[in-house]
């Protein structure tokens, strides 16, 4: 039972689904302080470094009323005794009411929510998925587009290891878009990626460009930042870091509703002088990670929107 209340993947979401929790974050946008999950235990173990992403968490979870357990660095904990994963979460399951859970191997998530008795929220396993930022990146663009529909997408920079790109292609498949793949040849969207495009009918273009005149058609323009963690060869991590960066220089000709999205932390890929331009979003977009992760844990709590819309227990 636990798998099916989990959110493991963004892949097996259904368009009514995501536009539900959509509509869930922006329940909480209105009022995020409650007391919905009182006398619950949210725990938060993170195999790998995190700041936004563990942040919001904990704090959507302290926001709703819940108590917040776990830990940042599992040196600190019996896995550096050669505890087992699987150990680990079935002894947290004795604790908590729902586990949120980075970790670095692909498949971690869906593993553990076979094996814990609670609910799983898998908060990025290696570079696989990030279910919990697809649903921030799709509240944000619905906020700034009015739409999820016929928009034209364009992820720039780390498509290879990039888990949030990977996530939110698979999302988009319900809504009509069309994607640019701005990328180094190392860095470029794996094939199986391509292969998902093609099989479930969404367009896309790849491209190597990327200057002023070849982002001008962009909605949303997603920028990303090479991982250095993820390469094994530093040399070739040297090669391809600075392949794209975005300077203000360069909207000159974008569209008015245009808004460009990062899910951070950046290093040089969007100079600072982009922060005060008006189609910067990058910051309200993590701000909008807190109720999307509000919506995320009810919704596997088993608490319904109409139970959101109808709660009484709304605090300031």
């Amino acid at each position: 039972m636990a798998e099916k209340r989990s959110l493991v993947t963004i892949a097996n979401l259904t368009r009514d689904k995501i536009m539900y929790l959509i509509e869930m974050a922006a329940e909480f946008e209105k009022h995020p302080n409650r007391k919905l999950l009182e006398g619950k235990v949210v725990a938060t173990l993170f195999f790998e470094p995190s700041t936004r992403t563990r942040l919001s968490f904990e704090t959507a979870a302290n926001r709703l009323g819940a108590r917040v357990i776990g830990f940042t660095d599992p040196k600190v904990t019996s896995s550096s005794k050669g505890e087992t994963l699987k150990d680990t979460l079935m002894m947290v399951s004795n604790y908590a009411d729902v586990i949120v859970m980075r970790h670095y191997l692909e498949g971690a998530a869906r593993y553990a929510s076979e094996v814990a008795s609670v609910p799983i929220v898998n908060a990025g396993d290696g570079a696989n998925q990030h279910p919990s930022q697809t649903l921030l990146d799709l509240y944000s663009i619905y906020k700034t587009q009015g739409t999820l529909e016929n928009l034209h997408i364009y992820l720039v920079g780390d498509l290879k290891y990039g888990r949030t790109v990977h996530s939110l292609l698979m999302a988009m498949r319900h809504f009509h878009p069309v994607f640019h793949f701005i990328a180094p040849t190392e860095l470029a969207m794996p094939e199986e990626y391509k292969l998902y495009c093609e099989k479930n009918g969404i367009q896309y273009v790849e491209e190597q460009r990327f200057d002023e005149k070849s982002i001008a058609e962009a909605d949303i323009l997603y920028m990303t930042r090479v991982q250095r963690e993820r390469f094994t060869d530093l040399m070739e991590y040297e090669r391809v870091k600075n392949s794209y960066i975005l300077r203000a220089s360069m909207l000159g000709r974008v569209k008015p509703t245009m808004k460009i999205l990062h899910p951070l932390p950046r290093v040089n890929e969007i100079t600072y002088d982009v922060d005060d331009d008006p189609h910067a979003y990058y910051f309200e977009q993590a701000h909008n990670g807190l109720f999307a992760r509000e919506a995320i844990i009810c919704d596997v709590l088993g608490i319904s929107l109409e139970e959101v819309k109808a709660d009484k227990t709304i605090l300031g």
